[in-house]
Formats: structure tokens, C-alpha cells, sequence
């Protein structure tokens, strides 16, 4: 779907038609981690579910780390000192109780890290996919993934494929990359009845000079900047809200963008349907303006487009908001 002055319906494909000569598309280079992991609880043996969030003390993924935030299910049956045990490849020790169903975890493993992750591991699939097979685990990774820390994947670029980036590309659009680690700040529902009330959790995100120096170069000659998903704008638009510029480096996006919000950066957007009640949804509504994006789900709707992480897309071509 492209949401410009109306509707209109297109096929993916057709992205170079829609971008222009002169446009700079950014992209989420994050990859999704096999985050989910499927254990025994030490003592009793009940099954127990953690999704690893991100190194204790560290925003950032990474693979020496061996204290954990992770969300718990049953988070109830975990208590400090219960172990959480994974065969033969080691076990996880709960160091302390947090809010929300989070526990504070230590891995004592017997191999690897990362060649943990990759035996006991999952891709931590959205609840409403039921297909788990090998198939679908793979498909949760965009084509240009490759900075590990998400426990989600920026699902609007899934769409993307190598064919269309070459074809964007001879059509004369700039491409930068940044990395956002996809977390709790995402995929959070809002659950307070205020939104004035809803704690956004931080994302880091990394920008290398090269790309900042592209987004910027872009900014101040007045060319249209195109986020590929909610997460590049929420990375854009968090930078330059901190440094009145677009910054390089490591950074953390604590920006709760909602209706109301002056966009500085972000021209154009890319986006897949996203749940009610969604901070997702209350970002494109800022960017688009609330009615005209609820005409356009109606109209979603009424033409039978997938919603979520493996739905249809929607170009935006513009703030009216």
C-alpha cells in the first residue's frame, strides 16, 4: 500500500517507482540472536522459557558476557538461586528478581556462548506465528542482517531482497545502514491509560561515521530521507533529538515518538500493519497523521492485507501530521 494524498496498491517489488533520484534509504542492519531458550528448572524439572533481552550492565549484545537480562515464563516460578538447566550444555542461575517478569540471569556453560545459542537457541518468533519449523526461523532475518543483538526482527524489511537493493540503487538512491537492537521498547504494548504514562525501554542503536556523515550530507541539502521501518525512524529521530544533528557512535533510543511529535529527519517511511494499543502504531499515526492512517487500515482491511511481522508493507510518502 502507498499512503501519499490517497491510497493506493502496489506490489513490493515496485519500491525504486515510488523512491526518487537523489533519495537516501536507511536501513536496520540488526540480526535477530536465537534469544528463546527452553530449559529445566533446577529444583522440580517444569519446563521454563527465557528470552534473553541484553547483557547485565550493557545495552549492546554481547558474546562474553555471562549475566543476563532475560524476560521469564513462568517468571512466578523463578525465584533468586533457582537454576534453569539446558542438558548437557550448561545451566543459568537467577541472581536477582526484577519487575515486569525479568530476572537477572548468570550462564555457567560448558561451551561457547554463541555455539550455546546456536544448540539451545531459538529465533524468538512473535506468539501469534505458529509455524516453528527450521523454515520460518530463517525467513525472521533480513538479507542485509549483520550486527547481532535483536530479539525481533525489523519486519518491515523483510520484504527486502539483494535483486531489489541492486534495483534501488541503479535508480539512483543513496543507501546508509545503522543497527538498532531490537527489545522491550518495541514490542511493549501500552497498557497504561495514558500514554503520557508508558515507560519506554531503550534500544541501543550504532551509527558508523560513514553513515552519519551520508544522513547529515542528506539532512542539510534537503533531500528525502526513507526509513526502512519504525526502528530506523525511532534511531533517527532519537539522534538528532539528543545532539541537534545526526551523531555517530553507540547511543540509546529512549524516544517515545506519538502524535504530536515534530519529525526532523524523516521524510518517507517503510512500514509493516502493526498491532493496536502499539507503540509501533502511535509512531506511524505521528508521521501520517491518526485519521489518515486509520483510513488506510480500514482500507487494509477491506482489501485482505496480512498484518504483523510477516504482513504487507505500506510506503508512506510524506508527513501530514
Amino acid at each position: 500500500m502507498v499512503l501519499d494524498a490517497g491510497v493506493t496498491h502496489r506490489i513490493f517489488r515496485e519500491l525504486p517507482d515510488l523512491l526518487q533520484s537523489g533519495d537516501l534509504l536507511v536501513l536496520n542492519e540488526t540480526r535477530v540472536i536465537a534469544a528463546r531458550l527452553l530449559g529445566r528448572r533446577v529444583p522440580g524439572g517444569g519446563r521454563v522459557e527465557l528470552l534473553l533481552l541484553h547483557p547485565a550492565g550493557s545495552a549492546r549484545y554481547d558474546a562474553a558476557a555471562r549475566t543476563w537480562i532475560a524476560l521469564t515464563k513462568p517468571a512466578r516460578r523463578l525465584h533468586h538461586g533457582d537454576r534453569v538447566r539446558f542438558d548437557s550444555l550448561g545451566e543459568a542461575v537467577v541472581r536477582e528478581v526484577l519487575d515486569e517478569g525479568m530476572r537477572e540471569i548468570e550462564f555457567r556453560l560448558d561451551v561457547p556462548f554463541e555455539s550455546f545459542l546456536e544448540r539451545a537457541g531459538r529465533m524468538p518468533l512473535p506468539p501469534y506465528i505458529h509455524n516453528q519449523t527450521f523454515e520460518a526461523q530463517q525467513r525472521y532475518q533480513t538479507v542485509f542482517a549483520r550486527v547481532a543483538g535483536s530479539v525481533a526482527a525489523p519486519t518491515a524489511s523483510l520484504h527486502f531482497t539483494a535483486n531489489l537493493l541492486q534495483a534501488i540503487q541503479r535508480r539512483g538512491t543513496e543507501i546508509a545502514r545503522l543497527s538498532l537492537d531490537i527489545g522491550l521498547g518495541t514490542f511493549r504494548p501500552v497498557t497504561v491509560a495514558s500514554v503520557d504514562d508508558h515507560v519506554m525501554h531503550g534500544e541501543p542503536y550504532a551509527i558508523e561515521p560513514a553513515a552519519a556523515a551520508a544522513i547529515e550530507r542528506a539532512r542539510n541539502d534537503g533531500r528525502r530521507i526513507v526509513a526502512a521501518g519504525t526502528t530506523v525512524v525511532r534511531a533517527l529521530e532519537a539522534n538528532f533529538a539528543s545532539f541537534g544533528r545526526i551523531e555517530a557512535g553507540e547511543h540509546v533510543a529512549e524516544l517515545f515518538i506519538r502524535p504530536g511529535f515534530r519529525f526532523a529527519v524523516v521524510g518517507a517511511m517503510i512500514t509493516n500493519f502493526h498491532l493496536p494499543r502499539s507503540t509501533l502504531l502511535m509512531l506511524v499515526s505521528a508521521f501520517a497523521g491518526r485519521d489518515r492512517v486509520l483510513r488506510a487500515y480500514g482500507e487494509a482491511i477491506a482489501q485482505r492485507y496480512r498484518f504483523y511481522s510477516f504482513g504487507d508493507a505500506m510506503f508512506i510518502a510524506g508527513s501530514k501530521g
